[in-house]
């Protein structure tokens, strides 16, 4: 995993992180350094923040406390608190997307690159619950705005399928790239939803298997799962569609 993109997430570190305090003097850094040190510590300090008290009950003035920063350098850098998630969220998702990305080109095939690419999705997600539950959950908060932000960062999985095999002969449907992420999307969200994001890298053999069957087939997919043995009916309950 890049370990230097996943320290770069919002969440990874604290608002307040001491390393990142801008020390006052003769010295003075200029202006834009200035300004892109307190944009990533208010990164931080939302992602922190909105996981601990909701997006609805975070404040600006909670968010500057937790960054250090004051509010008339939030709002140089930002519209307001809308302006200032959606922000977070499209930093936040591209670095995941970058992490994927590299694991995802690091294998052989597509198929051993979309598990990887499953894979540390899974974990970094784990390894950041509050940039998890801001980015999968609170997202929704922010309205049509964040709601218009989650489908544009879904169709960037598309990326992930362009090499997958098909079979001769027979038509893919054009929504069935769509009804994967989907059902991904929706299973992650329900683990964070309810408190689970440590146990979502334990998903990955489901997860697997349900993106590779309609491109390999039943039988060579159902080898992702820890038994070997094909899913029982339980299994798809794992991908439902959350209203």
């Amino acid at each position: 995993m890049a370990t230097d993109s996943l320290g770069q997430l919002p969440g990874a570190r604290e608002g307040r992180d001491p390393r990142r305090a801008i020390k006052r003097g003769p010295n003075r850094l200029p202006p834009e350094v200035v300004a892109a040190n307190q944009r990533e510590r208010l990164y931080d300090a939302l992602v922190h923040t909105v996981a601990e008290k909701g997006y609805a009950n975070a404040t600006v003035s909670d968010i500057c406390r937790a960054a250090g920063v004051t509010r008339p350098a939030f709002y140089a850098l930002f519209a307001g608190k809308d302006d200032a998630l959606i922000a977070t969220y499209r930093h936040g998702t591209g670095l995941l997307f970058k992490i994927m990305d590299d694991a995802y080109r690091a294998e052989p095939t597509w198929r051993a690159g979309a598990r990887a690419a499953l894979r540390v999705m899974l974990q970094v997600l784990a390894e950041l619950p509050a940039f998890a539950t801001t980015a999968v959950v609170e997202i929704d908060a922010a309205g049509p705005h964040g709601r218009a932000e989650r489908a544009r960062m879904l169709r960037r999985f598309d990326r992930f399928f362009a090499d997958a095999p098909r079979t001769a002969g027979v038509a893919m449907p054009e929504e069935l790239v769509e009804t994967i992420v989907g059902g991904i999307y929706a299973t992650v969200y329900r683990y964070v939803a309810s408190g689970r994001v440590e146990q979502l890298p334990a998903l990955l053999p489901t997860i697997a298997y349900f993106t590779l069957v309609p491109f390999v087939g039943r039988e060579e997919a159902a080898l992702e799962l820890p038994d070997r043995g094909l899913p029982g009916p339980a299994k798809p309950a794992e991908c439902r569609i959350t209203p």
